[in-house]
């Protein structure tokens, strides 16, 4: 195996509402600490070397879920991870833990705590899978046995998630509640009861992500198109965004995050 790997793949299209992307990593580099920073998805890792090595507060696991957020996580890396991370969305939650995503959120949970004893039978599976394909296929396996019939509770919800995501966040909350048929104080109440962030709040995270993304992408452009593609009102905006996402600058994010980010080869996409 390259001492750099990052392969993602694709998982069926049944599981793809639920879990849209799973990625494994094998990367050798300097050890550190990376931000775990917020996105729209909650995020499952699973180290298959070592552990997952969480800071303030310090503690270590095997196998971790994160709701969706709206601080970073600090996490503690050696010179070697090797393991799984799997995109999850809100409908993945009620799905697979039997919870809405609003009771993980701002929370990192051992993975055993909302799977029960099918976690440490997916870690025994993954630890004796000898190529990604076989671990991808191994976790297509468990996952599906997992998986209990569940939507949204509401058409509304779910339409106001979709268009949030579609649009990156640049739908306003006045609109969205016009869409939905909802006040904005009903759908604010719902929305969050719901994912855990308010509409305004998730908002805000899905622009930041997809700057990040851009800066990852192209780390060179400069912050001020980049802040403008995004919608916001100028540089200064995105970087006060950015420090209360991601606990840094964008140009402290690039020259202490990205190269962990970039740590890899490019990635491998497999089935």
């Amino acid at each position: 195996m390259p001492d750099s790997q990052l392969v993602v793949g694709t998982p069926p299209p049944h599981l793809r509402p639920l879990v849209p992307r799973w990625t494994g990593y094998h990367v050798r580099g300097p050890a550190g600490v990376h931000h775990g920073v917020p996105s729209r998805s909650m995020t499952v890792v699973i180290a298959l070397d070592g552990t997952v090595d969480l800071l303030l507060p310090r503690r270590s696991r095997t196998a971790v879920t994160g709701g969706l957020r709206s601080r970073p996580v600090l996490v503690e890396h050696g010179e070697l991870q090797h393991g799984l991370q799997l995109e999850l969305t809100p409908l993945g939650a009620r799905a697979l833990f039997g919870v809405p995503a609003g009771e993980l959120a701002e929370t990192v949970a051992d993975l055993d705590d909302v799977l029960g004893p099918a976690a440490g039978e997916l870690l025994d599976r993954l630890g004796s899978a000898t190529s990604w394909a076989d671990r991808f296929a191994q976790l297509t396996g468990v996952l599906e046995r997992l998986v209990r019939p569940a939507e949204l509770p509401s058409a509304e919800l779910a339409l106001a998630w979709r268009r949030l995501a579609a649009t990156d966040g640049a739908v306003p909350v006045r609109e969205l509640a016009e869409e939905t048929g909802w006040s904005r104080q009903h759908l604010r109440t719902r929305f969050r009861r719901e994912f855990g962030l308010s509409p305004k709040l998730a908002a805000r995270v899905m622009r930041f992500e997809r700057a990040r993304r851009l800066v990852a992408v192209a780390p060179r452009r400069r912050l001020a198109d980049i802040a403008a593609e995004c919608g916001y009102a100028d540089q200064a905006h995105l970087n006060r965004d950015w420090r209360e996402f991601c606990g840094a600058t964008p140009s402290e994010w690039i020259s202490t995050d990205l190269p962990f980010v970039q740590g890899a080869q490019e990635p491998e996409t497999t089935s």
